[in-house]
């Protein structure tokens, strides 16, 4: 399980590709059919941006330095909901910092990459 985690974190379009082909050859629901697969996809985008950051940076911080920023970020989604509408929807919350978190994390992860196969070229 451990090894498959990583194989798919590796290049994380994989699982996002599988997951939206297959779901929506059972469903024909395109908008379902990509919210399933960011769904998915945000789980190996997090393990392969964390590692990205932990070899670029040389530390260990990767994956707490991203729970961090999300839970912050849904504290203030929360605080701004119960401001403006008076009551407080926890579910719609994660969703958002759920989806919104792929984007970052889809074009953080682009950048490490490419940052990394800079430096591992010019090291060579």
């Amino acid at each position: 399980m451990k090894q498959a985690y990583g194989y798919l974190s590796v290049l994380p379009f994989i699982p996002f590709a599988a997951v939206y082909i297959g779901t929506y050859l059972y469903s024909r629901d395109r908008k379902q059919s990509i919210q399933l697969a960011i769904d998915v996809t945000m789980v190996f985008l997090i393990g392969s941006v964390s590692g990205l950051f932990n070899q670029l940076f040389g530390g260990s911080f990767g994956f707490y330095g991203i729970l961090l920023v999300m839970l912050i970020g849904a504290g203030l989604l929360g605080n701004l909901q119960h401001r403006t509408k008076g009551r407080f929807d926890p579910v719609r919350i994660v969703r958002v910092v759920w989806r919104v978190g792929f984007f970052v994390l889809a074009v953080l992860y682009i950048i490490f990459l490419i940052v990394g196969l800079i430096r591992s070229i010019v090291q060579v």
